[in-house]
């Protein structure tokens, strides 16, 4: 068992190439430093100070709730170690940029003053999709969430990391007036776009002023990210050894990793181009092969996963029926929807998703990703399910996914077990099935009606209720691997392009 704790002092003890410098400023604020922040963005700005000649850029990772990260990273002077794995093996890289953390609720002072500073020219995010305190299914911001009704009224003490960049916004426009960049890194279509939309709602009711300041001095670029990133255990900690050293905040990921981001910076950026970033003009198409072929698959595979007794992912992929489901579900219902990106072959991407789903030593688990899904879903699956009716093609295997998500939210499995469902729509989606259980249809109606996950033109759609209403009535009679057999037999004629085994 390892007994040094990790920190500044043990990095002349290491092997490695040491850039920290104690006088350095921050540059970097990140609102939500959890885990695939640690694994991705941190990971990539270390690459970038540990190449450049340029001066580092250093991370100040900010907490928007609980302690627990700080608590792990702070004694350890922010290092970390980054754990990759395929079927290859695993290595370990110590990461040095974050030198800084806080904690908003226990100083939120002291976050907006970092924020604003001349020094910071950046503030990025990874906050979850809930995290935006919005409509997903409108892209509105939701006045009526009591984070933005506090914010609102205590800009000095925000909540939410809407109201955290709009207060850091004001004072910098009544202070010295330069502007920054503000680099959206979750999962929402035209992530940017959106974020700027949410910004400038809340600051209108500030200042007018405020809103045209930043149109013309604060960048919003989109951005897409791509990398696995399970839950790090207790035995994963117990596990790493190097260099007699002990790292309680380590976090574990895949090897693969892809960032692609619109290059609009207003006050500079690290050099993460020469690291294997991909600065485009249009992330667009980037986004919506990501989103609805790597996330949307990830979103179904949970539900039916999960629903069907695996705990992990691939152990999900090890199920004849569950891959040959998703096989059909890329390709035949979610491919046609996309237009690829310069260099990107989608048949191929597929291919290497699945690839990566049957990593066997992430141990990522369906219960995690199927987290959240009220919130996930719009731009996941439904936007894909739009498209799909648009065109009046097949919508089964995506229906299939939406009536899985529709069973888990039921609250408890097929064995009758209670299932702990993590939502923010939890209570109202409990609600729903416990006043409308006996009547399939009204039941799927007002599901359906829930207006922040399902837009009108899906809750108005006659062929999205009754496909809908026919697999969630048969998981609810059959179970989950018998309907799922039933859907593979009805879409058996469409072809799948083979492109060899998976390993």
């Amino acid at each position: 068992m390892a007994t040094n704790r990790l920190n500044d002092a043990l990095l002349t003890t290491l092997d490695i190439a040491n850039y920290r410098s104690k006088n350095a400023p921050i540059s970097i604020v990140h609102l939500g430093i959890g885990a695939f922040h640690r694994a991705h963005q941190a990971w990539y700005t270390d690459n970038v100070n540990l190449t450049s000649k340029s001066a580092p850029w250093y991370i100040a990772g900010v907490s928007l709730r609980s302690a627990s990260v700080r608590e792990q990273l702070a004694p350890q002077d922010g290092l970390y170690h980054v754990i990759e794995s395929d079927k290859n093996g695993k290595s370990a890289t110590l990461i040095q940029a974050v030198k800084q953390l806080l904690v908003a609720p226990e100083n939120p002072e002291a976050v907006l003053t970092l924020m604003t500073k001349p020094d910071t020219k950046i503030v990025s995010l990874t906050v979850t999709e809930k995290g935006y305190c919005h409509d997903p299914a409108t892209n509105k911001l939701d006045f009526s969430n009591p984070s933005i009704v506090h914010d609102l009224e205590n800009l000095d003490k925000p909540k939410s990391a809407i109201g955290f960049i709009a207060s850091s916004l004001q004072k910098r426009f009544t202070s010295h007036g330069q502007g920054l960049t503000v680099l959206c890194c979750d999962n929402l279509p035209q992530n940017g776009t959106t974020l700027k939309g949410l910004i400038c709602e809340f600051a209108e009711q500030l200042n007018p002023n405020l809103v045209a300041w930043i149109k013309r001095h604060v960048s919003f670029p989109n951005s897409m990210v791509d990398r696995i990133v399970p839950a790090t255990t207790p035995q994963d900690i117990e596990d790493f050894q190097q260099d007699g050293i002990q790292d309680l905040g380590l976090v574990k990921s895949e090897r693969f990793s892809q960032w692609v981001i619109e290059d609009n910076f207003v006050a500079g950026r690290p050099a993460w181009e020469d690291v294997g970033v991909t600065l485009v003009e249009d992330v667009e198409p980037f986004e919506n092969a990501k989103l609805r072929l790597l996330n949307g698959a990830h979103s179904a595979l949970a539900y039916i996963g999960f629903l069907s007794g695996y705990q992990y992912v691939h152990e999900v992929m090890a199920d004849e029926y569950l891959t040959k489901y998703l096989k059909h579900l890329m390709h035949n219902e979610i491919m046609p929807t996309l237009s690829a990106p310069p260099g990107l072959d989608l048949t191929q991407y597929i291919h290497d998703l699945l690839e990566r789903f049957c990593n066997p030593v992430l141990h990522h688990s369906t219960y995690q990703i199927a987290m959240d899904g009220s919130q996930k879903l719009p731009q996941r699956l439904l936007n894909t399910v739009i498209d799909r009716i648009a065109s009046q093609e097949s919508i089964e295997g995506l229906s299939f996914a939406i009536a899985s998500w529709l069973r888990y939210t039921m609250a408890f499995d097929q064995k009758g077990d209670t299932i702990e469902v993590q939502d923010p729509l939890a209570d109202t989606l409990l609600i729903i099935r416990q006043q409308h259980w006996d009547h399939i249809d009204e039941l799927i109606h007002q599901y359906l009606d829930v207006g922040s996950v399902f837009p009108a033109s899906l809750s108005q759609s006659d062929i999205f209720s009754q496909r809908v209403t026919y697999w969630l009535s048969y998981i609810l009679a059959n179970g989950v691997q018998t309907a799922l057999q039933s859907l593979l037999l009805e879409v058996q004629d469409y072809s799948i392009k083979p492109l060899g085994a998976l390993s």
